[in-house]
Formats: C-alpha cells, structure tokens, sequence
C-alpha cells in the first residue's frame, strides 16, 4: 500500500467514521491495500471497532428470538477469534474463544472479513472460491445479513 494511504488510514479515527464511510473505504482499496491494511496495529484497530460495532448493527426485530453463539475466526498474520452472542433479542460480543460451543463458525482471512462486513463481498462467491469456510447451522449462517444492518458503499 502506498505508505501515504496507510498513514491515512493510520491516523483515521475508526469511532468517528460511520458504516457506511467505512464500507465506501474499503470499497475505494485493491485486495492488496485491505491485506497490507490488517497488517500490525492498525489491524487490531479496525478488528476492535468493526466487532464494537456490530452490537449496534444488530437488528434485533429481524432476529427475533433467535438465540446462538458465532464464532469468527479471522485468519491473516495471526488467528484472531471473536464471538457474536445472539440470544433475548440482544447481541454480545466478546473477543477471544470461550468453552461454548458455536452453532456458527466462519472463518476467513483479514481481506474476505472486511469486504463481508462493508458489504463489498459476496458471501456466496467468498464460500464457492473457499474463501470463507462454514461450520455449523448454514441456515443461520444465511440469515446473518438480515440480523445486521450491513451498510452498503
């Protein structure tokens, strides 16, 4: 990435940028640039604001009363895991592996994640080119774009 990209980027304040300007962000970068972009801390940064986020995201009258824990395996320069708890029409979530068995994993590398949650990926393309792996309910997993107002660029 151009270093005067990343330094943007760097200097970006993630808590100030809404949905829908991140996902525009992500859109504007080649594969390379989102891969060089979850490189180090500015990777942590965005990783800890999109999963801050997603609590707020959630839409809670289209999941119902839909109770599970998801798994979220994020695969780059290190194996990040975080889990979604749905359950009393309310999200939770929480970084790091817990003892709780998953109704959903999803794995998927730093690159396929960040386009997933902006709304630049296909999920169903991401799975075709094993891009992103499912374990688990599948029905649920076809269901997350509905419980999360995901924006679109």
């Amino acid at each position: 990435m151009a270093d005067d990209v990343r330094a943007r980027l760097a200097a970006l304040d993630f808590a100030s940028v809404t949905p829908q300007e991140f996902a525009s962000i992500v859109k504007g970068l080649t594969t390379r640039q989102i891969s060089e972009l979850a490189e180090g801390e500015l990777r942590t940064r965005v990783l800890a604001e999109v999963f801050g986020r997603m609590s707020r995201q959630f839409r809670p009258e289209a999941a119902g009363t839909v109770a599970a824990v998801i798994r979220w395996h994020i695969t780059g320069e290190s194996e990040v895991v975080y889990e979604t708890i749905l359950a009393d029409g309310e999200c939770a979530v929480r970084k790091g592996r817990t003892e709780t068995e998953p109704r959903l994993t999803l794995t998927m590398g730093d690159v396929e994640f960040l386009k997933l949650v902006s709304g630049n990926g296909n999920p169903m393309t991401m799975l075709l080119t094993r891009r992103l792996k499912l374990s688990g309910d599948l029905a649920l997993a076809a269901a997350l774009n509905r419980y999360f107002d995901i924006p679109k660029a």
